[in-house]
C-alpha cells in the first residue's frame, strides 16, 4: 500500500455516510463538532462556507470541502442567513434536513455526509491537514475527483440493485481523490512537511519502502542507497520534512501497523510481531508498550485500544465558538 492509503486505512473504523439535500433561499445549515471527518460537495447553485474565525468562502458547482478534524462548519446561502443545526445520528453521520421548496432558480443541491475515523495515533500526514480544506472544481479540464463525485450523486439519486455496496466504496475512494488532490495540487510545500515528503524522489521512495515492506530490515544505510544520497544527506532530509528521524518514523509506523493487526483479526502475538519486523516477541511487545503504555495483548483486550494515554494527540485546536462574519483573519486553506 502506499503511504496515503496506510495512513486512511491506520484510522478507519465504521461504515462513511452519505447523504443529498436540496436547499432554497433563504437557508443555512450548522454542521456540529463531531468525531468523525465531515465532507461536503456542492452538486448544483451556489452557497458559502462559514468557519469560526475566517471569511465567508464562496463555493460553486463541483466544488468540494473536507473537514478532517471535525470542527463545527456551517454552509448557508447567504452570511446572514438564520443557521438551522443539522443533528448527528447515533454513529455520527448527519440526519439530512427536510428539503425546502423554492424557485429553481435558487436551488442548491449538496452532498453532505461523514468518514468514522479512530483519531487515536492518527498518521501525522493527515493530522497536519488544516482544519478544512477547499476543492474548488478546476475550470477546462474534468479529474478523477469530479468523476468520483458524479458517480455517488446518481446512486444517491436513484437507488438501484447494488446501491448498498457501491456508496461506501465511492465515499472511500473519494476521500483517497481529495487527499491526493490536496497533497499534489495545493498544499503549500515551501515550508516543508507532508506535501514536500510525498512530492521529493528521495524521501518518498523511502516512505514507500518503509510502508510496503515494514518487516524488513531497514537501516537508514539501505534506504539512503535505495534514495541515492549519502546516509548524512538522507538522514536530514527525511528528518526535516517527516518531523522525526528514519528509524524513529519506521518503529512508529511499524506499532501503528502492529495495532491495526490487533484490532483487525486474532493472529497470534508472535505472528504480530514477525509481520512488523520483529523476530522476538519480548522485543515487540517493549516497543509496542513504549509506544502505547499498555502490552499488544492489553491492547486488544481493550477494545481494539481506542484509548492510547501514551500518543501524542495531532488534532488540531479546536475553533471558538460563533461565527466571525467580518473580514478579519484571511481564509488560510483555501487556495
Amino acid at each position: 500500500m502506499d503511504v496515503v492509503s496506510d495512513a486512511v486505512a491506520s484510522i478507519r473504523t465504521g461504515r462513511p455516510h452519505a447523504a443529498r439535500t436540496r436547499r432554497t433561499a433563504p437557508w443555512g445549515l450548522r454542521f456540529p463538532a463531531a468525531r468523525g471527518t465531515g465532507f461536503h460537495v456542492v452538486l448544483q447553485g451556489r452557497c458559502r462556507l462559514l468557519f469560526a474565525g475566517c471569511d465567508p468562502v464562496p463555493l460553486g458547482a463541483g466544488d468540494v470541502v473536507l473537514v478532517p478534524h471535525g470542527h463545527e462548519i456551517a454552509l448557508a446561502d447567504s452570511p446572514d442567513s438564520k443557521l438551522v443545526d443539522v443533528a448527528p445520528d447515533m454513529d455520527d453521520s448527519w440526519v439530512p434536513a427536510p428539503d425546502t421548496a423554492g424557485s429553481a432558480d435558487e436551488l442548491t443541491v449538496l452532498m453532505c455526509g461523514s468518514y468514522q475515523l479512530d483519531r487515536a495515533g492518527a498518521h501525522p500526514l493527515l493530522a497536519e491537514l488544516p482544519a478544512f480544506v477547499h476543492l474548488p472544481q478546476r475550470v477546462g479540464g474534468r479529474t478523477a475527483l469530479d468523476a468520483v463525485v458524479d458517480l455517488l450523486g446518481a446512486e444517491l439519486d436513484r437507488r438501484r440493485p447494488g446501491t448498498d455496496a457501491a456508496i461506501p466504496a465511492l465515499l472511500d475512494a473519494m476521500l483517497l481523490y481529495i487527499l491526493r488532490t490536496w497533497y499534489q495540487d495545493h498544499a503549500p510545500r515551501s515550508a516543508g512537511g507532508w506535501a514536500a515528503a510525498l512530492n521529493d524522489p528521495a524521501v518518498g521512495s523511502a516512505l514507500q519502502h518503509m510502508h510496503a515492506e515494514p518487516a524488513t530490515a531497514w537501516t537508514v544505510e539501505r534506504l539512503s542507497r535505495r534514495a541515492g544520497l549519502s546516509r548524512a544527506a538522507f538522514s536530514r532530509r527525511f528528518t526535516e520534512l517527516v518531523g522525526r528521524p528514519p528509524m524513529a518514523y519506521l518503529t512508529w509506523w511499524r506499532m501503528t501497523t502492529a495495532a491495526r493487526i490487533l484490532r483487525g483479526d486474532d493472529a497470534p502475538l508472535q505472528a504480530v510481531a514477525e509481520r512488523v519486523g520483529y523476530s522476538s516477541e519480548f522485543a515487540f511487545n517493549r516497543a509496542f508498550k513504549r509506544e502505547f503504555g499498555v502490552s499488544p495483548g492489553t491492547y486488544r483486550r481493550q477494545g481494539a485500544g481506542r484509548q492510547d494515554p501514551a500518543r501524542r494527540d495531532h488534532r488540531a485546536p479546536r475553533p471558538g465558538a460563533g461565527y466571525d462574519r467580518s473580514p478579519a483573519v484571511p481564509n488560510p486553506v483555501d487556495p
